[in-house]
C-alpha cells in the first residue's frame, strides 16, 4: 500500500478533532444542534488552518442520520459515502481551475435539482477569490436565494479580493493562526501514534516553522522524519533539514554588514539566488535572526541570569548557533540593531508586490553597510560610529564624494605670538580640548571646529565657522557668558571671551596670532596619557 502523507492521514473527521479553532467549532455545532443552519458560509484565513477540513465535517454533520452533539457519527451510510467521496450531495470545486462563468452556470443549473439522498446539497468552493467578475455575478443571485436544501461554503485565503456583494450574503468565519503550543501538542499526539521518537524541542521548532499552519507543521514533520528515518529526531537534526544552513548564512551576512563589506553581502545574496531560495522568505528569516540578536542584547544588559536563560529558551536555537548569536550581539550596539530591523521590515513590505525583488534586497544591504545613504538620527549615529572606527584603525577619513567643499584657504603669514601671555590664557589654550570634553549639549558641538587665539586686549579669541556654530554665541550672548563661567570654574580666574566668525574670506589669520602649537601639544599629551 502506498504511503499516505501525515496531513492527509490525520485529517480530522469530527469537530472534536479540529485544533485551534474553538470559536468556529462551537458556533457551527450549536447551529446544527438548534437546526439554525445558514445557506452560505465564508471561511477565511491563512493556509493550513482547517478551512477545508471544517467544511467537509460540516457537510457530513448536516447530512448525518445520527449526529452526536452536532458532529457526524461516522457510522451511518451517509457519513461513510461522503467520507469516501462517493456522495452526490457534497460537491467540491477548485475555483483556481474552474473560475469561468460557464463553470458557475453549471452549478446554478444543478442547484434546481433536490438531493437524491440526505437533507442538503453542499457546495464547497475552495480558493473562491480566484473566480472572475463574471463568475461572481453569475453566482450572486443563487447565493442570495438558494433552495432550502442547498448550502454554499466558500473558502479563501484572500478575502479582500471577494466582492462586497458576495461578502454581504455570507456568514463570515475568520480562522486564526494556530499557536505554537497547539501545533506542538498535536504533533506529539501523532508521533506517539506513529511510534516515532522525537525530542520535544524539535517538535516546538517544527511548530514554529509552520507559522500558524497545522498542515505545514505536519508536512515539515513528515520531511524531517523521512530525512532521519529510523532515528530519534533531535532538535539539531530538525535544524539540519529546516534551518541550520540558513542560520549560518545569516551569521555570515551579519558579520559582513558589521564590516561594512558591500561586496561580501552581495555575494551571499548571489548564492541565495543560485540556490533557488524564495527571496521574500529569506528577508523574513533574516529579520527574525536580527530579532534574536536584539533579544540577546536586551537580556544581557538588563536581565538576570534566569531572565537570560528564559530569553534563550524563547529563541529556540541550537547551542552552537546560540554561541554565535551571543558573540555577534556583543559586537553590536542596540541602535544599529534597531536600524537594521527597521530597514529589513520596510523591505519585507515592499517585496510583497515588487517584481525586481533582488534589486530591492541589494539596495537594502547597501543601506545596512552605508548609513550615509540615510538621513535619520539612527543613521547619522551609525555614520559617526563608522568614522570613529576608521580613526581608531588609523584610516584617514575622507569627505564623501559628491559633497561641495570649500576651496582650501591660501596660507597667510600669521602675526607672531607675543613673548608673554597671561598664565590663565596659556592654560585655557593648552587644555581647551580637555575642557570641551566636559561640556555638554550644543555648546560642545558648536566648539568642535574652533580656532583659538588672543587679542591685544588680552581676551581669549574663539574663532568659529560662519554659520550655526558662531550663531550659537553671537545671536545668544547668554551662551558667551555661560562659556566664560565654565572657563572661570576651570581656571579659577575670569577669562574674557571674544567670538569671531570665520568665513572663507575672513581676516582672522591676519589679525590674530597662531596658537595651534599650544593646542597640538595638548593633543600629544592626551594621546600619551591614554596609552
Amino acid at each position: 500500500m502506498s504511503y499516505t502523507a501525515l496531513y492527509r492521514k490525520f485529517r480530522p473527521a469530527t469537530f472534536e478533532g479540529v485544533k485551534g479553532q474553538d470559536h468556529i467549532v462551537t458556533t457551527l455545532t450549536n447551529q446544527i444542534k438548534a437546526g439554525r443552519v445558514g445557506h452560505a458560509y465564508l471561511f477565511t484565513g491563512t493556509r493550513g488552518t482547517g478551512k477545508t477540513s471544517i467544511a467537509k465535517i460540516f457537510a457530513r454533520a448536516v447530512n448525518c442520520e445520527h449526529p452526536v452533539d452536532g458532529s457526524p457519527c461516522e457510522e451511518c451510510e451517509t457519513c461513510r459515502k461522503i467520507a469516501a467521496g462517493a456522495s452526490m450531495n457534497v460537491i467540491e470545486i477548485d475555483a483556481a481551475s474552474n473560475n469561468g462563468v460557464d463553470n458557475i452556470r453549471e452549478i446554478v443549473d444543478e442547484v434546481s435539482y433536490s438531493p437524491a439522498e440526505g437533507k442538503y446539497k453542499v457546495y464547497i468552493i475552495d480558493e473562491v477569490h480566484m473566480l472572475s467578475i463574471g463568475a461572481f455575478n453569475a453566482l450572486l443571485k443563487t447565493l442570495e436565494e438558494p433552495p432550502s436544501y442547498v448550502i454554499f461554503i466558500l473558502a479563501t485565503t484572500e478575502v479582500h479580493k471577494i466582492p462586497i456583494t458576495i461578502l454581504s450574503r455570507c456568514q463570515r468565519y475568520d480562522f486564526k493562526r494556530i499557536s505554537i503550543d497547539t501545533i506542538a501538542a498535536r504533533l506529539r499526539e501523532l508521533v506517539d501514534i506513529e511510534g516515532v521518537e522525537v525530542e520535544e524541542k524539535a517538535l516546538r521548532y517544527i511548530a514554529k516553522a509552520a507559522d500558524g499552519s497545522m498542515r505545514d507543521g505536519l508536512s515539515l514533520l513528515d520531511q524531517c522524519i523521512a530525512f532521519h528515518i529510523g532515528q530519534t529526531l533531535t532538535f539539531d537534526k530538525a535544524l539540519d533539514v529546516l534551518g541550520a544552513v540558513d542560520t549560518g548564512v545569516f551569521s555570515d551576512l551579519v558579520r559582513q554588514v558589521m564590516d561594512r563589506n558591500v561586496v561580501g553581502c552581495i555575494r551571499i545574496l548571489e548564492d541565495i539566488v543560485i540556490q533557488g531560495r524564495e527571496l521574500g522568505q529569506f528577508v523574513l528569516d533574516f529579520t527574525w535572526y536580527l530579532r534574536n540578536l536584539m533579544l540577546l542584547k536586551a537580556s544581557s544588559h538588563d536581565g538576570s541570569a534566569s531572565q537570560m536563560q528564559a530569553m534563550e529558551d524563547i529563541m529556540e536555537v541550537s547551542s552552537d548557533n546560540l554561541v554565535k548569536l551571543k558573540e555577534e550581539a556583543a559586537m553590536m550596539d542596540t541602535e544599529s540593531l534597531l536600524r537594521y530591523i527597521r530597514i529589513m521590515s520596510e523591505l519585507s513590505g515592499q517585496l510583497r508586490y515588487a517584481n525586481g525583488k533582488r534589486i530591492l534586497i541589494e539596495i537594502a544591504l547597501i543601506k545596512l553597510c552605508k548609513p550615509a545613504m540615510e538621513i535619520d538620527t539612527a543613521s547619522v549615529l551609525e555614520r559617526v560610529r563608522a568614522v570613529e572606527e576608521q580613526v581608531e584603525k588609523g584610516i584617514v577619513v575622507q569627505a564623501t564624494p559628491g559633497y561641495t567643499m570649500e576651496e582650501p584657504r591660501q596660507k597667510v603669514e600669521r602675526p607672531k605670538l607675543p613673548t608673554a601671555l597671561p598664565e590663565e590664557l596659556v592654560e585655557v589654550i593648552q587644555n581647551f580640548t580637555s575642557y570641551r570634553r566636559e561640556m555638554s549639549g550644543l555648546m560642545k558641538t558648536s566648539l568642535k571646529n574652533v580656532e583659538l587665539s588672543v587679542s591685544p586686549e588680552g581676551d581669549l579669541v574663539v574663532g568659529l565657522p560662519d554659520g550655526y556654530e558662531s550663531d550659537y554665541f553671537t545671536k545668544f550672548p547668554e551662551n558667551i557668558q555661560a562659556l566664560e563661567d565654565f572657563l572661570e570654574d576651570a581656571v579659577g580666574k575670569h577669562v574674557p571671551v571674544k567670538i569671531v566668525p570665520i568665513s572663507q574670506a575672513s581676516e582672522f589669520e591676519k589679525q590674530y596670532p597662531d596658537t595651534s602649537e599650544l593646542i597640538r601639544m595638548d593633543l600629544l599629551e592626551e594621546g600619551f596619557e591614554e596609552e
